[in-house]
């Protein structure tokens, strides 16, 4: 659309004669010189919605995005408050702050204002006073405010981890005209350090004012969170806590006590294990009054503690009773009786002797390998997936008849072993439970099978296993002792980047053998896996530490029976899964991991102890702070809490 204006360039119309001589002139001279400047530009076009001399359209958008934008003050700035201080500052918003301790060098560096005064603070209005003060000097430091610098209606923001005690405070402290909304950001500077999309942001509207400006201010706050991702969940207090102690104070309890058992990345960390010492690594930089603030102010608690307290005991019940089962038997019921086996045991050298021998030639043309699983349940199911898949010639055996499942496998299944063996397998892998592994290895009729046939086993320990296979197997067969530090959960997917440890028992020196258990190996190195060559009494002093003590707290979370909630943390989903890859192991396995690794006792009672120490530190801190509640500073007792709020 266009606008024109019309200048006359025509004769001016001169006054009549009865106007005076100068007047005439004046007008003449005023024409010429708007002639001039103008002479270029008789008609002048111009579009309505080009940039005008003032913007209208910018100046109304930038008023506007003010208007959005919120004066926000943060009382107790430490490493919290800092850590939201950055996103606020970020959107745009005017960022306020203060603390006890002097923070302005930081505050200056992020962009805030810091005020060592609160008079000040609260003189400058904010809209929102925000309060990231520990939980145990909220009261303290909120009462201390003066509330009447602040204008009327002025919205109160907590984003403490409890939610019933800071409401019903503020509701008791700040007058009926303030704004009070309770929320919870379930993350933290290390949960959150990379983005803050999908993670729970839980929030009430404890009493917000009916006018637009105060509802407007309220949704513009939790704007905030919404526009950074968060899952945005109002959920009244009440519920937030008993759903958080089942949720973010296990996960803190878990973390600490892993954390006081010292923890530490070894070189064959399982999927499990790295859980874990995320897990220490996520809740290791809260404070202890962080943790302390969800056991004392969350009345759920403490029925988590006993509960936890309670699978805990269950399971070294579990552990020793069945210690004491085996050992009734060992002593009462003869088990183990193996007659046969010891009538034999004379005759198998001179068995072997008289056996065809290996055609070497022929194991060097053949790239794959002739495999006999021995123990056919869900681990050597797991692996005859891969080594079909890969071409290698699979039979089975297991007491149980896994005939349907070998056949939908592509695995050729046997119920007797002396029909196994007659094939004449190149590899008999053992994958029985570590339990059984004796009874079944004795029960092989050993004199059917190829001399120097190659024995390996998968079990979860390796000094145990190493011994028996030495003291049961004749010289002449071949040994390899390995663990693939994963299973059907963990290596559902892929076992790429997961640890195969190994080692080689007794190979001979021929290049048919050295070349087969080099082939076996390529089994794994072809699915990704991380080959680490280690002793067997290297793998059980490391495995103790991790693999045991990953089995052990997911099997204490299962008796605990952990569930997932609406505001699952990060912390409380690794917990989830850590039970999820370890509940499908039988406790066999798990038994194993703790009766034959002579190092896991030592890691069971650094557990134990780790968790007696934590309820110490916490039921200590307890009766510190009612013996100073009963009698004032008698004594000289201190809280051990600090009651710094930055």
């Amino acid at each position: 659309m266009m606008s024109f204006s019309y200048l006359q360039s025509s004769k001016i119309i001169l006054p009549p004669s009865s106007v005076s001589h100068s007047l005439h002139r004046s007008s003449l001279l005023t024409f010429n010189t708007q002639r001039q400047a103008t002479k270029h530009h008789c008609l002048c076009t111009r579009a309505l919605d080009a940039p005008q001399a003032s913007d209208y359209e910018a100046v109304i958008n930038d008023r506007f995005q003010k208007r959005k934008k919120l004066k926000i003050a943060i009382v107790g700035f430490g490493n919290f408050g800092q850590f939201l201080a950055k996103t606020l500052v970020r959107q745009g918003h005017k960022v306020l702050a203060h603390s006890i301790s002097d923070c302005s060098d930081i505050a200056r560096t992020l962009g805030v204002s810091f005020f060592t005064d609160t008079d000040n603070l609260c003189e400058e209005h904010p809209e929102v006073v925000l309060l990231c003060t520990s939980i145990i000097s909220t009261e303290s430091v909120l009462r201390s405010l003066p509330l009447q610098r602040l204008k009327r209606s002025t919205l109160f923001v907590d984003v403490l981890s409890v939610k019933e005690f800071p409401r019903k405070l503020l509701l008791q402290i700040l007058p009926s005209e303030f704004d009070v909304l309770c929320t919870h950001p379930m993350f933290g500077p290390e949960s959150g350090k990379d983005s803050w999309k999908g993670l729970p942001f839980v929030y009430e509207k404890v009493r917000i004012g009916e006018e637009e400006s105060s509802i407007s201010r309220c949704e513009k706050f939790l704007d905030i969170f919404a526009q950074e991702g968060c899952r945005m969940v109002e959920m009244s207090c009440v519920e937030h806590d008993k759903e958080a102690a089942g949720s973010q104070f296990i996960t803190h309890t878990i973390g600490r006590i892993l954390e006081k058992v010292g923890l530490e990345s070894t070189s064959i960390n399982t999927k499990g294990y790295e859980t874990l010492l995320n897990l220490v690594e996520n809740t290791s930089g809260d404070s202890f009054d962080l943790y302390f603030g969800l056991f004392m102010y969350n009345k759920n608690a403490i029925e988590q503690l006993e509960r936890l307290v309670m699978a805990f005991e269950s399971l070294k019940k579990q552990l020793f009773g069945h210690s004491h089962d085996i050992l009734r038997k060992q002593l009462f019921e003869n088990v183990g009786d193996f007659e046969v086996y010891n009538q034999l045991k004379p005759v198998i050298p001179e068995i072997l002797q008289n056996g065809n021998e290996l055609q070497h030639d022929h194991f060097e043309k053949r790239k794959k390998l002739k495999i006999a699983i021995v123990g056919f349940g869900n681990f050597g199911q797991f692996l005859a997936k891969t080594l079909v898949r890969q071409g290698h010639h699979v039979s089975a055996h297991s007491i149980s008849d896994c005939s349907d499942m070998a056949q939908n496998l592509g695995v050729s299944f046997f119920t007797d072993t002396d029909d196994l063996c007659e094939e004449h397998p190149e590899v008999v892998l053992l994958c029985t439970s570590i339990l059984s592994t004796e009874a079944v290895l004795r029960s092989l009729p050993l004199q059917k099978l190829k001399r120097s046939t190659l024995f390996v086993d998968v079990l979860s320990v390796k000094e145990f296993p190493r011994k028996l296979l030495l003291q049961i197997l004749p010289s002449e067969f071949d040994i390899l002792c390995t663990h693939p530090m994963f299973g059907p959960e963990s290596g559902r997917n892929s076992w790429k980047g997961l640890p195969f440890v190994y080692e080689k028992v007794r190979i001979g020196d021929e290049e048919s053998r050295i070349s087969r258990y080099e082939k076996f190996l390529d089994i794994f190195a072809q699915e990704g896996c991380r080959l680490v060559e280690m002793s067997c009494a290297e793998h059980d002093r490391e495995a103790a530490g991790s693999q045991f003590i990953t089995h052990t707290m997911g099997r204490i979370l299962e008796k605990f029976g952990i569930k997932s909630t609406s505001i699952n943390t990060k912390g409380y989903e690794t917990l989830l899964n850590l039970v999820k890859n370890t509940s499908g192991d039988s406790f066999d396995l798990y038994y194993g991991l703790f009766i034959y690794n002579k190092n896991a006792m030592e890691q069971l009672e650094r557990l134990d102890m780790a968790f007696e120490s934590l309820k110490n530190q916490l039921f200590g801190n307890l009766h510190d702070i009612l013996r100073k509640q009963r009698f004032g500073n008698v004594e000289g007792i201190k809280i051990v809490a600090s009651q710094n709020n930055g």
